[in-house]
This record gives C-alpha cells, structure tokens and sequence, in this order.
C-alpha cells in the first residue's frame, strides 16, 4: 500500500521544496504575530518542538532558530512554522544554558517581509515529560465523552489512561500522581458504584472509603510524600447561575471537612480542627517533609445570596506521620480578605520553599472567575510574589509543580476566556518566574479546532502502566 502512494509522496515533497527562498527582503522592526507567543520564553531542555502559526495570512514563511554555530529551518507553504523532531532535539542539546534565535520571514503576495528576530531561552533544567489532563467540554453542568490522557511533552506521543467507555459515560475527576513517584497516582469515578481508582505501579483497586460522618466521597485530594497517606475533602457542592451578564456560573460549598486514609492500614484519620461544622474547610495538600498539611478554610455557612462575600484563608496544620496524629492548634498562612484574595488550590514546592495558590476575588471555584490569578509565597520569608509575568486577564489555576521544583504547569483561559490550555512556567533558584509558553502541538492550528479544555493538568516523571480496559476491569470488580 505504501509503495502504491510513493509518487505521490515524492512528488508533494518536491513541490514543498520548491518554496521560493527570501529574496529582495525587506525588514520591519516589529515582531511577528504569532501562535503561540513562545517570543522571549523560557523552555526545558526536553520539550517538544515549538512549532507556531503566523496569525497573518501568507503565501510561505521561512523561519530559521539558531544557537551558536547550530541552525534548524523551517520554509514551508502557507502560513505555518514546523521543526523537524530530530533536528530540534539537536538544537535544544546544543543550547542548554543558551538562547535560540528565531527569525521568521514570510511572502505577501511577490514581497518577502523579515521580521524582529526573538529569543527562546533553554534551560538546562528537565521538566517531568508526562503531562494527564483531563478532555472536557468548558462547561460545569453538562459533559460527554471525557477522556484523561497522558501526553509525553518531549515529542507529540498520546494514549489515553481512561475514557467515558470504561466508566459508563460517567464524570470521572483528573489523574493525580503522588511527588517522585510517577505510577504511584489515583483517579476517581463519581456516581453509584464509583470510588476511588488506585494506580499502585499497575495493580489497580477502588477504594471507597466514604464514612457516615462524611459528606460526600473525596473531592480534593493528594498523596503525602511517602505515598502511605491521602489528605481528602469532602464538599457539598452547589452550582448557581449569576443574573449579571459579565458571570455566568458560581460554584460553593454548602458543607465541606478534611480527612487523611491511611492507605497502608486502611483506617481514616480525622481531626476536630478539619472538621468543624461551623467552618469550611477545603482544598488540602501536603507539605514537602509530609509533617504539615495546607488547606484552605473559610466561615459558614453559605448562602447564595452572600457568595461575594466568602473568602478563603490558607493556612496549616502538623501532622505527624509516624503517629498518624494531627496538631492541637492551626496557623493562618494567607489571610482571606475582600479585594481579590480568596485563596483556593495551594500546592508546595519539593523543596518546602515556596507555595503555590490561585487568589479569585471571592469564592471557592476560581475557574469560573475570570480575574482569577496565581500567587507565590516564601514559605521562609512571608513574601507573596504576584506573579505578574505569569497572570492574564483570564482565569489562571489548577497548577502542579515538577519533581525538581524548577517548573510548574497551570491552565489559563487567556487566549479566550473559555478553553483551559496547559502552560508551563520555569522557577530559578532564587524565586524568579519566567514568562509561561503553551504546551506545543505537532500541528500550530490544533487549539484553533480544539473543543476540549485541559482540565487540571498533572506532570508525572514516568508513564503510568494501565489503560481505560485496565479501569474497566477494577470499575467491574475483575481486578
């Protein structure tokens, strides 16, 4: 079959090739138009190649990316830049520590226009290359055909780990690894019958846990670092449509509690400072050495009619591993105040350094919230970095950190203001961000058709070893 279409092939390879080459250019000190915008970014050593678009309609574009002594081209027909893997691979090995130099020129009808050459910047540090996201449609009360797929970012490689088909079409939440360990991780099926789905380095069993004094199974949860314990909430959660045409959903908390498993003794653990009926508490997370858990808290209850008036505290609690104990008395970390601080989603860096969060100006569902942003506090100083170079005027939230602290990966609405898509944004050793790029696609056009959000994107340092059938069977109890 391969040999009948060979001409073909050949033939559509010698017409590429025969693009024109720049001629009687003329230069424009403006920098292209282009998607993504990787202009000025920071990239690991191991991403994928940044191919982009040109947003302006053009017959060709030749784009070269050079570092010293080392050149990759592009020069194609219509309006797309594409690098070969292979050579990008090449081009990145050469210029870790360095930058690439993008120069992009594209033909307007007989004119060759070359436009301000830009810089990429190539660190040497790794990024964890597997990515799982959740596939769902940008609404909160209606969804079909969710998939949680992992994407290996080094090159453009997909599988899917679970999909609608292996859980009878029912919501399933994203795939959580646990810190260093990436097939340790979990994911959960909601509904009659669902639970829990374990990933223990392929064995895979559902867990259900659920007690009486329990308001619901868990909602948010995360692994402490050595992998025996999970901190859950457990949340009522209500929807509620807003009359002011610039919102158009709310999300909150009727009732909501924090609770630790103990996955080695299969025993859940409480305390009466996480579970106060008087109070809110949500959003749990370990932190690095696991003798802390974070969480966010806020008074209740709620009615609708005063959501803009709830807003969410950070603050800590000790736990003690060994004894399976929790702390006699909590400490607030980031005081919840009206003006745009309602903390929601902190995440601690490996090293117990630093603290990721999303601030939304009130509320507990920030995704909804358009002005939502990331914040970053020195767990060491109290200083709080506001993150401009990261934040848009679009919802930023649902972050992860890498194994070395280096990156994190969070989902932005910024391109427009519906589809979350994955961005990644490097740390250095001394607390700096660096402008965040979009997770890059085989084709520059794919977020253009794409009708998916990435919901709440998760980095993993290793492949996961199960598959939707593999869910299937543990969902049917055959495993």
């Amino acid at each position: 079959m391969y040999f009948k279409y060979l001409p073909l092939i050949i033939l559509l390879t010698l017409l590429e090739a025969c693009v024109p080459g720049p001629e009687d250019v003329s230069e424009t000190d403006a920098f292209p138009d282009i998607y993504p915008d990787y202009i000025g970014v920071t990239v690991p050593c191991n991403i994928a190649p940044l191919n982009f678009l040109l947003r302006d309609s053009c017959e060709a574009v030749y784009v070269t990316a050079a570092t010293e002594g080392f050149e990759i081209k592009s020069h194609k027909k219509g309006n797309e830049a594409i690098f070969d893997l292979t050579e990008w691979k090449n081009l990145l090995d050469k210029a870790q520590g360095k930058n690439i130099t993008v120069s992009v020129t594209v033909l307007h009808g007989d004119d060759w226009t070359k436009y301000k050459s830009f810089d990429i910047a190539v660190s040497g540090d790794m990024i964890d290359p597997y990515l799982t996201y959740r596939l769902i449609e940008p609404d909160y009360e209606v969804f079909s055909r969710l998939r949680i797929v992992e994407r290996n970012i080094s090159d453009f490689s997909e599988r899917i780990l679970c999909d609608y088909n292996a859980v009878g079409n029912r919501c399933m939440n994203c795939h959580t690894h646990a810190p260093g360990d990436g097939d340790l991780s979990f994911l959960y099926v909601r509904g009659e019958g669902g639970g829990m789905v374990l990933n223990d380095h392929g064995n895979l069993r559902l867990l259900d846990f659920k007690t009486p004094d329990m308001v619901s199974g868990p909602v948010y949860a995360q692994f402490d670092p050595s992998g025996q314990f999970l901190v859950f909430s457990t949340n009522a959660i209500i929807p509620a449509f807003h009359s002011r045409p610039d919102k158009r959903l709310e999300v909150f908390d009727t009732k909501s509690d924090i609770f630790v498993y103990d996955l080695q003794r299969d025993a859940v653990l409480r305390s009466p400072l996480l579970a106060d009926s008087s109070r809110l508490e949500t959003f749990p997370t370990f932190s690095a050495d696991g003798n802390s858990i974070y969480y966010c808290v806020a008074d209740g209850p709620i009615r609708p009619s005063v959501i803009d008036s709830i807003h969410y505290s950070l603050c800590r609690i000790a736990f003690d591993p060994r004894q399976g104990t929790f702390g006699q008395s909590t400490d607030t970390i980031v005081k919840g105040l009206p003006g745009k601080r309602s903390v929601s989603h902190p995440r601690v860096s490996p090293d117990g350094r630093r603290l990721l969060y999303t601030v939304s100006d009130f509320g507990t569902f920030p995704i909804w919230h358009r002005e939502a942003d990331l914040q970053m506090v020195d767990l060491t100083t109290g200083e709080i970095d506001s993150l401009m170079i990261v934040n848009s005027p679009m919802s930023d939230t649902y972050h992860c950190w890498s194994a070395t602290g280096r990156w994190f990966v969070f989902a932005s609405k910024r391109d427009d203001g519906l589809y979350g898509k994955p961005y990644f944004a490097h740390v250095s050793p001394d607390g700096k961000v660096s402008k965040p790029f979009l997770l890059p696609q085989k084709s520059p056009s794919f977020y253009d058709d794409n009708l998916k959000s990435f919901n709440v994107p998760d980095l993993g340092a290793v492949p996961v070893s199960f598959s939707p059938r593999d869910v299937a069977a543990t969902m049917a109890g055959k495993n």
